[in-house]
């Protein structure tokens, strides 16, 4: 009861002083408050005709609005703070210029973390703590409010858990997963960027970066909390046991993930072919490798299968890969001139390199003509091998039908024997 009557002088106390605010104060609180937002507004665009060029000209389309908002939000909250306690200003007008920081802070908040990634939900959740929290402040400060947050509690065991706990405990974890967001994304953006490595190196020290800052995040967080695991020992030994012969796959696909990109073995952009599968790497993932196809299917091999498994890497020395195309002609026909026919087509094609030269080498006399082995070499086997051998094929036939090569039509000679006599056998009539 007598919190009760406190907290109601306390209010009443703050609308007295509001009621009884003098009109020069108003004016004086709204002309801070007008020319914050103006100093904003100016530093915000300076911001991104000057600043915004000089960091990420590319995407500037894409990130002024979002600069825009968080530096006009940054400095009316800079002027705001400036201007607040100036002497002679009515404490109603004082709160006047704290609702408004309060507004400038929880708009800085949110485009900030819109700016880190966060869904809007989140963001104007943190938003709305970080305006009460400012406006609470002022009006008498922070010590009534973490008084009555730590009242409120309840046990359970021998720990004593308060609102206060669950406050700081969710505040902490936010502050840490955008903490732990921004350090992230500034690592792999350096990492990306990082001209000494190629991309299998990238992709490595990215996975590394990602489980070493959830690693420290975790830890400095229960550091932080104050949680002690002394007493969940056994149960966690017990416990990462069972989860270890749960995920033997899972993580045997991640030391093999990570192997593979250690020895550079398959990289993202190689053309490998996988049993039945055959494509380029798109990316190198936790679990499994994903394997872009001609026909447009991806496919996700589990790391663990790149490592026991028999892999053909078209690129993994040299992106130059050797194609036969093997045909026949006649048996009556100029060998000579069907090999440089056949030359001359795979030398006009596009795809096909001139530095080796394409070769064409008699393979074999058949029995329905002579075969030919036309070796050509490409370097973008990820564009395909079936579309190079149809066009010089196309290029054979033209050539061949202009200089009259003709190829052959298998051919079966069927020979019909007459019985000793010279007459045919009569049919054996059936009984009846």
């Amino acid at each position: 009861m007598e919190n009760r009557l406190e907290h109601d002088a306390w209010w009443q106390t703050y609308l007295d002083q509001w009621t009884a605010l003098p009109f020069h104060d108003l004016i004086a609180a709204v002309a801070i408050l007008s020319t914050a937002l103006l100093l904003g507004i100016v530093a915000a665009r300076l911001a991104c005709r000057y600043l915004l060029p000089a960091l990420a000209p590319r995407h500037a389309d894409v990130i002024a609005p979002r600069l825009m908002a968080i530096t006009r939000a940054g400095v009316t909250a800079l002027v705001l703070t400036a201007f607040l306690g100036v002497r002679g200003l009515n404490p109603g007008a004082d709160l006047l210029l704290a609702a408004g920081l309060g507004i400038a802070v929880a708009v800085l908040a949110y485009e900030f973390g819109r700016a880190l990634g966060l869904q809007s939900r989140p963001a104007s959740l943190i938003a709305a703590t970080l305006f009460l929290i400012v406006l609470a402040s002022r009006l008498g400060g922070m010590t009534p409010l973490i008084a009555g947050l730590d009242r409120a509690s309840m046990g359970v065991g021998t720990r004593r858990i308060s609102l206060l706990d669950i406050v700081n405990a969710v505040g902490l974890s936010l502050l840490l997963f955008l903490a732990a967001r921004a350090l992230l994304g500034l690592i792999l953006r350096g990492i990306g960027q990082a001209r000494l490595l190629d991309a299998a190196q990238r992709v490595l020290f990215q996975k590394l970066a990602q489980i070493a800052v959830v690693t420290v995040a975790i830890f400095v967080g229960i550091d932080l909390l104050g949680i002690d695991l002394t007493a969940l020992a056994v149960f966690s030994g017990a416990f990462g046991l069972a989860i270890g012969f749960g995920l033997q796959k899972t993580l045997g696909n991640l030391i093999a993930g990570l192997i593979l990109l250690l020895d550079r073995s398959i990289k993202p952009g190689d053309v490998i072919a996988v049993g039945d599968t055959f494509g380029w790497v798109n990316k190198i993932g936790v679990r499994a490798v994903s394997v872009l196809t001609r026909d447009g299917k991806e496919h996700l091999i589990p790391n663990e299968r790149l490592m026991t498994d028999e892999v053909e890497n078209w690129s993994f020395s040299s992106r130059d890969v050797r194609v036969h195309v093997g045909f026949r002609v006649s048996f009556d026909c100029d060998l000579r001139l069907a090999q440089r026919l056949a030359v001359e087509a795979a030398s006009v094609s596009p795809r096909v390199l001139t530095e080796p030269a394409p070769v064409c080498w008699i393979k074999e006399f058949g029995d329905n003509g002579v075969e030919f082995d036309l070796r050509i070499w490409i370097d973008s086997p990820e564009a395909g091998v079936g579309n190079v051998t149809s066009d010089v094929f196309f290029r054979i036939w033209d050539l061949f039908k202009e200089h009259g090569v003709t190829i052959p039509v298998p051919q079966r000679d069927l020979r019909f024997h007459s019985p000793p006599g010279g007459e045919m056998a009569p049919k054996a009539e059936p009984h009846r």
